[in-house]
């Protein structure tokens, strides 16, 4: 197989659309197709089904593009093997990171991981948990900074645990001395709104498994991807929450903070694929990430 050839037929199938390829490869769409062509007389077979709107793999051009991912990541990780070996700065890395802290912890890392791997370009992606799984598994990602429990981790991706986490109950101040809330019985909260994150988050099942454990269905008031709009309401006194300790703040009155009973937690941790090699760059951007949560961590206060 021939690596241009390969990036080409990719690009086709991730476009959906050769003219789109086209555009994104920087050649003629004429071109492109000569290409496309001259394999498909190669193998005997058309690799895709051809519609105006619409390019989607034959059974052929499925086993075609497996193989093709497949050596585009040995070509990749033998690189990454001699740029070791010959301590070279080159490169590139694929990183995911979730939305919220994901983009705060890039955004301190990234500074110091330019000044010491200048030469390595960084393609950062921003996605869900849910999200960067199957992207890390077909190699189009190759690390990943995310948070989830032991059990939602899949076969085939190593985690490399940088922190635990507690999650921690967020009730208005002025609901506190309402309520006599001074040991934060979560029961007492049941007629109570809650602002909970979506279904699909990560976090969601330990916050479900809470209530369960607390024996009551909790009042929610709606369902939202960002924890700092759940912040947001708690300060204003609209509902309660529960959240990851990073996203607490000491410094604000108007929320009182308590742990929750059997303390659940999740774990942040740097993910890549089975087998791919990982090599000084990235081992410096995880050591980095590292040191960033934990400092996250420490510097919280200690809660009620």
């Amino acid at each position: 197989m021939d690596l241009k050839q390969i990036e080409y037929i990719l690009k086709i199938a991730e476009e959906q659309n050769i003219t789109h390829a086209a555009e994104k490869l920087f050649i003629t769409q004429s071109a492109l197709n000569q290409q496309l062509l001259k394999l498909e007389k190669e193998l005997g077979t058309p690799l895709f089904y051809r519609s105006r709107t619409d390019w989607h793999p034959t059974p052929a051009g499925e086993i075609y593009l497996n193989a093709a991912k497949d050596i585009l990541l040995i070509k990749k990780n033998a690189y990454n093997q001699i740029h070791d070996l010959c301590e070279a700065q080159k490169g590139h890395i694929t990183l995911g990171f979730t939305p919220g802290r994901g983009i705060a912890m890039f955004t301190s890392v990234y500074p110091k991981f330019h000044n010491i791997c200048p030469r390595i370009e960084v393609e950062p992606i921003e996605r869900s948990v849910r999200d960067q799984h199957p992207l890390l598994l077909s190699g189009e990602l190759d690390l990943g900074f995310m948070t989830l429990t032991r059990s939602q981790q899949k076969s085939g991706i190593i985690y490399e645990t940088l922190a635990s986490e507690e999650m921690v109950l967020a009730v208005p101040t002025k609901l506190v001395t309402a309520l006599d809330m001074r040991n934060g019985d979560l029961a007492l909260l049941r007629e109570e709104p809650f602002v909970l994150t979506q279904k699909t988050s990560t976090i969601r099942e330990i916050v479900d498994s809470v209530f369960k454990n607390a024996g009551f269905t909790p009042n929610v008031l709606f369902e939202t991807s960002n924890n700092h709009a759940i912040i947001s309401m708690i300060h204003e006194n609209i509902c309660c929450g529960i959240l990851p300790m990073y996203y607490m703040d000491p410094e604000d009155e108007a929320i009182t903070y308590f742990q929750l009973p059997d303390h659940p937690s999740w774990e942040i941790v740097a993910a890549y694929r089975k087998g791919h090699y990982i090599g000084k760059p990235a081992r410096t951007l995880i050591e980095l990430a590292g040191n960033y949560f934990y400092s996250c961590n420490t510097s919280l206060a200690v809660l009620k």
